[in-house]
């Protein structure tokens, strides 16, 4: 199982990340903006969509989209927006997808990370 990161000192790739994640939030208005790093380091950035017919978080997006893609696992996963913490289901698709272990950072919608959770 990996362990927390240190969200004060952060790898250059989950900074960008959270820089990811803040634009795509930032751009289209959403309620959480989120980045995913796969296990073949291709970055997914995604928003979360909330239209009449169909809602998926952030982290859903990111997740189909590295299913869509051919990807094999994540590395790591930033969350940015208004809710206080990850939500239970999103934790359960990145362990469906990429196994336990893999660190789910959480922040704010300017990009302040407040806590990390492992799938």
């Amino acid at each position: 199982m990996s362990a927390l990161p240190d969200l004060a000192n952060l790898s250059a790739e989950d900074k960008k990340l959270v820089t990811l994640a803040r634009a795509t939030r930032a751009r289209v208005g959403a309620a959480e903006g989120a980045a995913v790093r796969d296990s073949d380091g291709r970055t997914y950035a995604a928003a979360t969509v909330a239209l009449p017919s169909l809602q998926v978080s952030a982290i859903g997006v990111c997740v189909a989209m590295a299913v869509a893609s051919g990807s094999r696992g994540l590395e790591a996963v930033v969350v940015l927006g208004e809710a206080t913490q990850v939500d239970e289901s999103d934790l359960a698709a990145v362990r469906d997808f990429a196994g336990a272990g893999v660190p789910v950072l959480h922040g704010d919608a300017r990009g302040v990370l407040d806590s990390a959770a492992i799938s």
